[in-house]
């Protein structure tokens, strides 16, 4: 055992007390930042036009601040982005992450100087919880692999601007410095392609023991490393392997493939980070669910989710909070969002401590005709079938039929890329509707009240959401395929590439 390694035992011990804080007081650290977060930010011009000096509570704030999106708040994050200072947050932010909408185009959020820690903070949080709980710390002594957008970052009117990964790359510790890869130089590769093969060249002889990414895209690391090494499991190539962090997406319908691909059931950690916050992090290995971090400069609220669309939602504090119902996140930020809705639902499983699962995007449903269907449903019913069967899927997206051939009836359409396909694709997906059936009861009235004809699957080509993100220029970084969509136009793209592949 390293150094690193043995010191790492006692600063996960450290850093356990301060999680217990959280764990046990989650309620009171919120109160604490809402009331922080505010009075920082009254002299602001947003605070000045939501008259943060009157609010004394968040029925105050409520009645103050409405829930925007994106969209809403555009035109404060304009005037921020070019250049004006104290317009969300006092003075202007350190950084602006650039992501990509899939309504706004390009959206730029503000990182400032007190939210910038809180993203670093969280991220070896994440990791010495895992050391204190496990007392496995041997991945500290290895090579660290964090699979990631370019670090290059440009100037915006003052402001460094690049993708979140880019950014944190800034941020790690020197003393993991040395243990990191890829190289700068290789970070800095553009296109995603090239950059993962070059990645492969640089680590394949490193004894790499902790990797973290983005599932699809780590598969594809995992994929290419084989292929350079004569069919190895990873496993083989990297025998000190011990430990895959990664976020951005549920990892339930990547885990077989990627087990299958390393050669056994790796320790995991989900993380759930964003531009706008570093927000929850798995807590123990012996479950699944995320805690909460109420101490990382964001207030939460909570919309249930079949209210979001309403004139006039509930929103909730986390004190109000019940479990196993879904709420849509709006955030309030130490970095200048305010009533922001993050596009994201979730729901609690724990509230001592508060742990949450993510189940979905609040604007990716299928409700082409009342039914609904979220993404937790979708993934629930096709994952179960699929492991039940012994079938591999590597990935899949969902689209309604409202104008199928004359004489039948509107359906699901579900277009799905095999590792290994059912022997009988039609069997399977009747098994998939039905257990999509059991979990949504307006998909069930539907389908039983021959609205709707049962789900129709069809298999995709090798490499068919790889080709699909490589025409829209998203291959790579933290861009994935939404699940869900409430048209076509996704399907038939996909469709469409799909037949010029045969």
């Amino acid at each position: 055992m390293g150094l690193k390694s043995v010191l790492s035992k006692v600063f996960a011990s450290v850093v356990n007390r301060s999680l217990n804080k959280v764990r046990g007081n989650a309620v009171g650290l919120q109160q604490q930042t809402f009331q922080t977060i505010i009075d920082q930010a009254k002299n602001t011009a947003f605070g000045r036009d939501h008259h943060f000096s009157q609010i004394k509570s968040y029925e105050d704030f409520k009645k103050h601040v409405p829930i925007r999106d994106y969209e809403d708040l555009r035109p404060y994050i304009d005037r921020v982005v070019d250049g004006e200072e104290d317009v969300m947050w006092p003075g202007k932010p350190a950084y602006l992450a650039k992501t990509s909408g899939t309504t706004s185009g390009v959206k730029y959020i503000p990182i400032s100087k007190e939210s910038m820690p809180e993203h670093i903070k969280a991220a070896r949080n994440a990791l010495l919880n895992y050391i204190h709980e496990t007392g496995k710390s041997d991945f500290v002594d290895g090579k660290l692999i964090f699979l990631q957008g370019s670090p290059i970052l440009n100037k915006k009117h003052g402001i460094d601007t690049g993708r979140l990964s880019g950014i944190v790359a800034h941020h790690v510790p020197q003393y993991l410095q040395k243990n990191r890869l890829p190289s700068y130089e290789t970070n800095c590769i553009e296109d995603w392609e090239q950059k993962v093969d070059a990645i492969v060249e640089e680590t394949l002889q490193e004894d790499m023991r902790l990797i973290s990414g983005i599932p699809p895209w780590c598969q594809m690391y995992f994929d290419r490393l084989s292929a350079r090494s004569d069919g190895k499991k990873i496993k083989d190539i990297f025998p000190n392997f011990k430990l895959f962090v990664y976020g951005g997406v549920n990892y339930e319908p990547y885990r077989a493939r990627i087990e299958e691909s390393i050669g056994f059931a790796i320790d995991s950690i989900e993380t759930y980070p964003a531009s706008e916050g570093f927000i929850a992090f798995q807590n123990s290995q012996k479950d699944k669910s995320l805690l909460l971090l109420a101490d990382a400069g964001m207030f939460f609220e909570f919309v249930p989710a079949d209210e979001y669309f309403n004139d006039n939602p509930t929103r909730l504090s986390l004190a109000e909070v019940e479990l196993n119902k879904n709420y849509a996140l709006i955030l309030n930020t130490n970095a200048g969002l305010w009533g922001y809705s993050i596009g994201d639902t979730v729901k609690f499983v724990s509230k001592d401590p508060y742990l949450l699962l993510v189940t979905g995007r609040i604007k990716h449903y299928i409700s082409a005709f009342g039914e609904h269907v979220i993404g937790e449903e979708v993934e629930y019913a096709l994952m179960s079938v699929a492991k039940a069967e012994g079938v591999d899927v590597v990935e899949f997206t969902v689209a309604p039929q409202v104008n199928p051939q004359a004489g039948q009836l509107p359906y699901h359409e579900w277009l799905i890329e095999f590792g290994k396909a059912p022997a009988d694709l039609q069997a399977f997906a009747l098994k998939v509707d039905k257990a999509l059936q059991q979990k949504n009861i307006y998909y069930f009235d539907l389908i039983e009240g021959n609205i709707l004809q049962p789900l129709v699957i069809k298999s995709l080509q090798k490499d068919a959401f790889i080709n699909y993100m490589r025409s829209q220029g998203k291959l790579g970084g933290q861009n994935k395929v939404p699940r869900l969509s409430n048209d076509r136009k996704i399907a038939e793209e996909m469709l469409r590439l799909d037949v010029g592949k045969e």
